[in-house]
């Protein structure tokens, strides 16, 4: 078996693409949705952790975050603007990550963890690339918005 051959040896049906898709939007809200209710529920709290590197308009900032991961959040796990939801949320993750999670510019000893978080969060922005590119799947209101004509084309 050559390799093109092994490559084309898992080709998973529509069904199991909508499957795997939807999984994929459901693992990624759980960790937006929470992360953004979080910051809902200890908004003093997230306040001050944006104030503590510095940005301007901390009270701001947080309000901006947590929109951004309940809304975001919510349009992956119904599968409604999610190629918009997923480039918002992508790129939110790496300006989050570039403030939130300079492993350069902390100490060796915390450099470790930083750099884990960091890469970490490069790698949720490329499954959000990810959904940009594919969409929603089956499973999600945008394929119920589209033309039958472009569902039947799909298929």
């Amino acid at each position: 078996m050559t390799a093109r051959n092994a490559s084309a040896a898992f080709v998973p049906s529509k069904s199991t693409q909508d499957a795997f898709t939807f999984a994929a939007r459901l693992l990624l809200v759980a960790l937006f949705l929470p992360a953004g209710i979080g910051k809902l529920t200890g908004f003093a709290g997230t306040v001050g952790y944006i104030s503590s590197v510095g940005l301007p308009l901390p009270t701001a900032g947080a309000a901006l975050a947590l929109v951004v991961e309940i809304v975001g959040g919510l349009a992956l796990l119904f599968g409604f603007q999610t190629r918009l939801a997923a480039l918002v949320l992508a790129a939110f993750t790496l300006v989050a990550s570039y403030f939130f999670h300079a492993f350069w510019a902390v100490p060796a000893d915390q450099a470790f963890v930083t750099q884990l978080l960091f890469y970490k969060n490069v790698a949720v922005a490329g499954g959000l690339l990810a959904l940009v590119a594919s969409g929603a799947g089956g499973w999600s209101l945008d394929a119920r918005r589209e033309p039958a004509s472009a569902r039947l084309a799909a298929a």
